[in-house]
């Protein structure tokens, strides 16, 4: 592969695997799955592609977060509030925000951003190298850092530790007189709050904003997450773990550009993605396999 499409699957990457960060949050910390994040995706596109064009582009990215906080909070007030499964509950806040989402873009399927200044303009024709400019790669990857960061000196705090234990352990954290009612809530917010900011920067990343782009958006995630846990690792600590997450997802998106240099046609696209999940999942059980034999 060229050195520019190699830089591009990064960027994407990087992209994703700040949505994979997200959603471990729910599917990792709480030991919930959450479909909201389809629909939370792209209510952050929404935001940063309406506002973008109309000369906000970060106005649009911090609109969407909320908007991503308000879709969490939702889902977390339908599971825990309201005994909804969360699997349901997470549907139910989804289909709504296909309609949500369609009127935050004024009904416009699509929206193009092509000329329009977004976040990464300021920092375009910068930094070349070989020809290819590492802009983008830069502001992603400080963002992707700064996640890491906060989620690392976040899980120190008192909530922070008090939402890994209600992963953990519910019970023994409602006898310590803890919400876990209130801890889901949060955890779901964190999560699409997070996936919303991942649609934000991949609508002014890519300069387009479509309706349908968080269509399987829960699955890349969680691809994301178990590559890096399987090829990374996640027993050496919360730091790694997290870091593995966003080196799965870069690995990811190479695995699929590597796949179409080679000529994977578009449409066995989401058969090869499963095909990596399950190949990801399946080599740990080997492993365990071969060291009881």
């Amino acid at each position: 592969m060229s050195l520019s499409l190699i830089i591009g699957a990064i960027e994407i990457g990087i992209i994703f695997g700040i949505c994979s960060l997200g959603l471990f949050m729910a599917f990792r910390i709480l030991n919930l799955p959450d479909l909201t994040v389809d629909g939370s995706f792209v209510t952050g596109l929404a935001f940063s592609a309406i506002f973008a064009a109309q000369g906000q582009p970060l106005l649009g990215i911090i609109l969407g977060v909320l908007g991503g906080v308000l879709a969490g909070i939702i889902t977390g007030v339908l599971h825990t509030k309201f005994k909804i499964q969360e699997i349901l509950a997470g549907i139910l806040t989804m289909t709504a925000l296909y309609s949500i989402n369609l009127k935050i873009m004024n009904n416009q399927p699509s929206i193009f951003l092509y000329g329009i200044d977004t976040i990464f303009t300021p920092f375009l024709n910068k930094i070349i190298l070989g020809g290819v400019d590492f802009g983008n790669l830069i502001v992603l990857a400080v963002i992707a850092i700064f996640l890491v960061i906060v989620y690392f000196f976040f899980f120190k705090t008192l909530t922070g530790l008090a939402l890994r234990a209600t992963g953990d352990n519910e019970a023994m954290v409602r006898s310590s007189s803890i919400n876990t009612d209130t801890m889901k809530i949060l955890g779901f917010a964190i999560t699409n709050a997070v996936v919303a900011l991942g649609g934000g920067l991949y609508a002014q990343y890519t300069q387009t904003a479509a309706h349908g782009a968080g269509v399987g958006t829960l699955v890349l995630c969680c691809a994301s997450i178990i590559i890096g846990e399987t090829v990374f690792g996640k027993k050496r600590g919360m730091l790694h773990h997290l870091i593995s997450i966003l080196l799965g997802a870069v690995l990811y998106r190479l695995l699929i550009s590597y796949a179409f240099v080679l000529g994977l046609p578009a449409s066995d696209l989401k058969l090869f993605s499963a095909l990596i999940v399950v190949v990801a999942m399946v080599l740990p059980q080997i492993k365990f396999g071969r060291k009881k034999a």
